[in-house]
C-alpha cells in the first residue's frame, strides 16, 4: 500500500484545553512536548508559550480534552475558537487512521464586547447564534498523518518536496472545509495545530472472496466553493463553481494491489435558482441566460485541468419544469463538447420510472466506451503505477442526490467488477451479485454514502435509497421517501435559510463588516418573531377544517359559503405571512460583504 512520506512537523493528536478567565491555553498531551497555544479571551490574539500558567484560588480553570483546533472566526467585536471536542476512528486511508468529528465546540474570545455599543452587541449576538448551528455540522473527517483532500492518484503523483510539506499546504483548497477559518492560525505560523478537515463521507468494509480478503473504501469530498443547502444553493456562480459538487472515490485493496476510481457530481453548470415560496416544488428560474455558455465553458475547463476527459451525464427530465433546464444545459454544451468533453442526456424518470432501475443498463451501454478508454488507477505491490485514470464521469440530476446516487452506485459496481477481473479475482462472467455477502456489503456501502451526501445538502437521507441498499424498491422504502420528501419541504422553507447563513459565515463566503447604518441581523417583535412552521401549520389546518365544515353546511344555509371563503382566506393569509420568514443575509445585506 502506498505510504505518504513523513512531513517536516507532525500534528498534535491530543490536547488539553485550559479555560482561564483571561485566556484559553491549548496544551499538547500526546507526548510531543511541543509549545502550548495561548489564545486571548479579550481579542483572540494568539501566541506560543513554553508552559501552562499556574493556577490559584482566583484563577481556577476549567479543563477538557480536545483533539484538534479547527480554526478561528472573527466577527464584529469578538473572535471564536473552534475545536474538535470528540472524535471517532472510522477506518484507514493510505495506511493511516481516519477520524470522524463527533462534536465541535466553539469558545468565544469576546471580552472586548463589553466596550461595544448596544447595537453592536445585539448584532454580535445574532451572528454568534449562527455558530451554534455551525457546531452541529455533520460529515466532517480528518487525519493527522495523511492528506484526505487528495485522491489516491493525486497523492501518488505528489512530488517528493510536496510530500514533506505540512498537510495543510498539500491540501486541495476546494475540499478543505476549514480553509477560511485556518487563516488566522496560518498567519501565526502554527503548523502543528493546522488540521485539515474534509466534509463528506467515509465508509469501508472487508469481505472474503474464496481465500482472498477484499477491502473496499468509499470516500466523498464536498467542494466548499459553492457549499450550501438544497434550495439556497443551486446551479453555478459566474466563475463556474457549482452547488453540491462532490468527488466520490472508490478504493479497493487486495493481494497487495490498490485500485481507485473517481466520479464527480454537481449541479447543472449555469446560473439558475429556485426561490423558496412555500410551494412543494418552486419554479425553476434561469438567471442571466445569455451567460450560460460562458459559465459552462469555465466549469468544464476547470474539470479538464483537474480530471482530464469528462463525460457529463444529465439525468433530468426532458419535459415539464426540468425540461427548460435540460434544454439550456444541452444548448450551453454545444460549444463546450469536443474530443475531451462529451454530453450525454438520459431521462431517468422517463426510462426507469420509479421502480425499473435495472434499465440503467441502457445508460451504461452508452458510457461503456468512455469508461474503458479512461480507466482507473492501479498500483502493484510495490506501489508502482500500472494504470491511471485519464477521465471522469460527471453526473447530475436536479438535486444531484437521489437519481445521481443510484446511477453512481451502478457505475461503481460495474467498475469494481472490471477491476477484480483485471487482477485475477473474478472470472470473465463473474459479478458481485454472485457473492451474496460481498453484494450486501457493497449495497450498504453505497446506500450509506448516498445518505451522508444527501443529509448534508437536503437535511434528509437519500430518496430511492432502498434500491441502492437492497437492489429493489420496497414498500418501506417508498413510505420513507414520502416522509423524507415532507421533511425536505419543511427544512427548505423554515430551517435551511438560517443554516445557509451559518455555512456562508463559517466558510468566509460573507465577511462580517461594520457600517454606520448597520442594523441588527433580525428584528424582534411583530409577526416575523413568532412565525414558525408548527404554528403556521396549525393555523392553516384549523382554517381548512372550518372551511370544510362551512362548505358542508352550504346546502342548509347559503351564508356558510361566505364563511368557507373567509376561513380559506385566513389559511392562505397565514401561509403568505410565514412565507416572508426568510434568510438573514438576504434581508440584511449591509452587515456583510462578499469575500474577494
Amino acid at each position: 500500500m502506498m505510504e505518504r512520506a513523513e512531513s517536516g512537523q507532525k500534528l498534535y493528536t491530543r490536547m488539553r484545553l485550559w479555560e482561564f478567565p483571561d485566556q484559553y491555553v491549548v496544551e499538547p498531551t500526546d507526548g510531543s512536548n511541543g509549545s502550548s497555544l495561548a489564545v486571548s479571551r479579550v481579542d483572540g490574539s494568539m501566541s506560543l508559550i513554553d508552559k501552562v500558567p499556574e493556577c490559584s484560588d482566583l484563577r481556577v480553570p476549567k479543563i477538557r480534552t480536545v483533539f484538534g483546533v479547527v480554526g478561528m472566526l472573527k466577527l464584529l467585536a469578538g473572535s471564536y475558537l473552534i475545536v474538535i471536542a470528540e472524535r471517532e476512528c472510522v477506518g484507514t486511508y493510505c495506511g493511516h487512521p481516519i477520524y470522524k468529528v463527533s462534536s465541535l465546540k466553539v469558545f468565544p474570545c469576546d471580552h472586548s464586547l463589553s466596550k461595544s455599543s448596544a447595537e453592536q452587541k445585539k448584532v454580535e449576538s445574532e451572528f454568534s447564534r449562527l455558530l451554534s448551528i455551525a457546531e452541529k455540522t455533520c460529515g466532517l473527517y480528518f487525519s493527522y498523518d495523511t492528506n484526505l483532500t487528495l485522491s489516491t492518484q493525486r497523492l501518488h503523483d505528489l512530488g517528493d518536496e510536496s510530500k514533506l510539506l505540512p498537510l495543510w499546504r498539500q491540501a486541495e483548497p476546494r475540499f478543505l472545509w476549514n480553509n477560511y477559518i485556518l487563516e488566522v492560525l496560518i498567519d501565526n505560523k502554527l503548523d502543528p495545530y493546522l488540521l485539515p478537515v474534509v466534509q463528506g463521507s467515509f465508509h469501508h468494509f472487508q469481505t472474503a472472496i474464496g481465500r482472498d480478503i477484499v477491502d473496499v473504501t468509499l470516500i466523498a469530498r464536498r467542494c466548499t466553493r459553492r457549499n450550501g443547502t438544497r434550495m439556497w444553493r443551486r446551479g453555478a456562480d459566474s466563475d463556474g463553481y457549482v452547488a453540491n459538487f462532490v468527488e466520490t472515490e472508490q478504493i479497493v485493496q487486495m493481494n497487495g494491489y490498490t485500485v481507485s476510481f473517481v466520479q464527480i457530481r454537481g449541479s447543472m453548470p449555469f446560473l439558475w435558482e429556485q426561490i423558496v415560496d412555500l410551494t412543494y416544488k418552486p419554479r425553476f428560474e434561469i438567471v442571466r441566460a445569455e451567460e450560460a455558455p460562458r459559465v459552462a465553458e469555465r466549469h468544464f475547463l476547470d474539470l479538464r485541468k483537474k480530471y482530464g476527459n469528462v463525460l457529463a451525464v444529465d439525468l433530468v427530465n426532458k419535459h415539464g419544469g426540468e425540461g427548460r433546464l435540460c434544454e439550456k444545459y444541452a444548448n450551453s454544451m454545444q460549444d463546450v463538447t469536443n474530443d475531451d468533453v462529451r454530453y450525454l442526456h438520459f431521462d431517468f424518470h422517463q426510462i426507469c420510472g420509479h421502480v425499473h432501475f435495472e434499465r440503467l443498463s441502457i445508460l451504461y451501454e452508452q458510457m461503456e466506451d468512455f469508461l474503458e478508454k479512461n480507466g482507473y488507477l492501479l498500483l502493484n505491490e510495490k506501489g508502482e503505477k500500472m494504470k491511471e485514470q485519464l477521465g471522469v464521469v460527471r453526473t447530475n440530476c436536479i438535486d444531484c442526490l437521489d437519481r445521481t446516487n443510484v446511477t453512481q452506485s451502478m457505475i461503481g459496481r460495474k467498475m469494481l467488477e472490471i477491476q477484480l477481473r483485471r487482477i485475477g479475482i473474478f472470472g470473465a462472467e463473474e459479478t458481485i451479485s454472485s457473492h451474496t455477502n460481498f453484494d450486501d456489503c457493497f449495497k450498504i456501502l453505497w446506500a450509506n454514502h448516498g445518505d451522508d451526501v444527501s443529509i448534508q445538502y437536503s437535511g434528509t437521507p437519500a430518496l430511492k435509497g432502498d434500491f441502492v441498499r437492497y437492489g429493489q424498491r420496497t414498500m418501506q422504502g417508498i413510505f420513507n421517501d414520502g416522509w423524507n420528501a415532507l421533511a425536505r419541504y419543511y427544512l427548505n422553507n423554515f430551517r435551511d435559510g438560517t443554516k445557509q447563513d451559518a455555512i456562508d459565515l463559517l466558510q468566509g463566503h460573507y465577511i462580517v463588516s461594520v457600517s454606520r447604518d448597520a442594523t441588527p441581523v433580525s428584528q424582534s417583535g411583530g409577526l416575523e418573531s413568532i412565525a414558525s412552521f408548527p404554528l403556521a401549520l396549525s393555523f392553516v389546518l384549523i382554517g381548512l377544517f372550518f372551511a370544510t365544515l362551512s362548505l358542508r353546511q352550504v346546502r342548509y344555509d347559503f351564508k356558510h359559503l361566505f364563511f368557507s371563503f373567509m376561513w380559506a382566506s385566513i389559511s392562505i393569509g397565514v401561509a403568505a405571512v410565514v412565507r416572508a420568514n426568510g434568510r438573514i443575509f438576504c434581508n440584511r445585506p449591509r452587515l456583510h460583504k462578499p469575500r474577494s
